[in-house]
């Protein structure tokens, strides 16, 4: 028998059925005035905690509780994050949505099928990836938007002119390490453009896909034709996607720091003067 594990414990100790069991005995112990079925439940409940939590089918039944509890907290903050988008944002998203909606509907209607194939399915996933894609593409244009580049591009010319110029030892190691600093937030800044570039192709991508499938649906919606489409394709395009940005997700933190160390630098040479 598995090992009980006190997070399926406490699962079954909170079961429905377990309270009202307990409370059914005490109720017979009340009314008989006799601790003996009082006793009776309090066995029956040890046996309860021994058998049930370690069954594997009560695992299973905890497992989907879970998942189901997780993907209804997941979409409660996929609304949240929809209703701080602009208005234009949120109805692409929404027009996606009735999208997605009318490609199930159009499929049963013309092939009178009751079900809709798995793959057409999908499209709650990539309607979800859309957008979560859709609030890192705002957050970080929006960042973009906020800095000026033209400065900072302007601050480097002038640093390395600087360093060219400089016949302080001194003044001019700490233009270098000003240099330094503002070749990394360019550096930066092209990052982040790419990943803009990159995540703005692939919103248009599934936009695309959506209206793909709602032509075939509507046109010639018959399996064959239907899984000829490249489902797995947009699939691992968007997982592509997705690992882009986690390899520049640090960018952001390291604009803060680079302007943190840049306002340190030009204090501390400002006060060695």
């Amino acid at each position: 028998m598995p090992k009980i594990d006190f997070r399926y414990l406490k699962e079954a100790f909170k079961e429905p059925i377990n309270f009202w069991g307990l409370a059914g005995f005490a109720i017979i112990a009340a009314y008989f005035q006799d601790v003996t079925p009082l006793m009776a439940g309090m066995a029956t409940e040890a046996l309860y905690l021994a058998v049930v939590p370690a069954a594997p089918f009560y695992r299973r039944l905890v497992a989907r509780r879970e998942k189901e509890r997780a993907r209804k907290l997941r979409d409660a903050q996929r609304e949240a994050v929809i209703k701080a988008f602009d208005p234009r944002e949120r109805e692409a998203v929404e027009y996606l949505r009735w999208m997605k909606n009318q490609i199930y509907s159009n499929y049963k209607k013309f092939t009178t099928s009751k079900q809709v194939p798995s793959n057409i399915q999908t499209l709650d996933q990539r309607w979800e990836d859309f957008v979560d894609l859709l609030d890192v593409y705002r957050r970080r244009k929006h960042h973009l938007r906020s800095i000026n580049r033209q400065a900072v591009q302007n601050q480097l010319k002038q640093a390395e002119h600087a360093i060219q110029t400089s016949t302080d030892d001194r003044a001019k190691r700490v233009q270098q390490a000003n240099a330094e600093i503002l070749k990394r937030r360019v550096a930066a800044f092209k990052d982040l453009e790419r990943s803009v570039r990159l995540v703005e192709g692939q919103l248009q991508s599934i936009e695309n896909f959506f209206g793909l499938v709602n032509d075939q649906v509507v046109t010639l919606p018959t399996p064959e034709r239907v899984s000829a489409l490249h489902f797995e394709e947009l699939s691992d395009s968007i997982a592509m996607t997705r690992q882009m940005l986690e390899e520049t997700a640090d960018t952001f933190g390291m604009l803060d720091n680079q302007n943190r160390e840049l306002d340190l630098l030009l204090s501390s040479g400002s006060s060695g003067k």
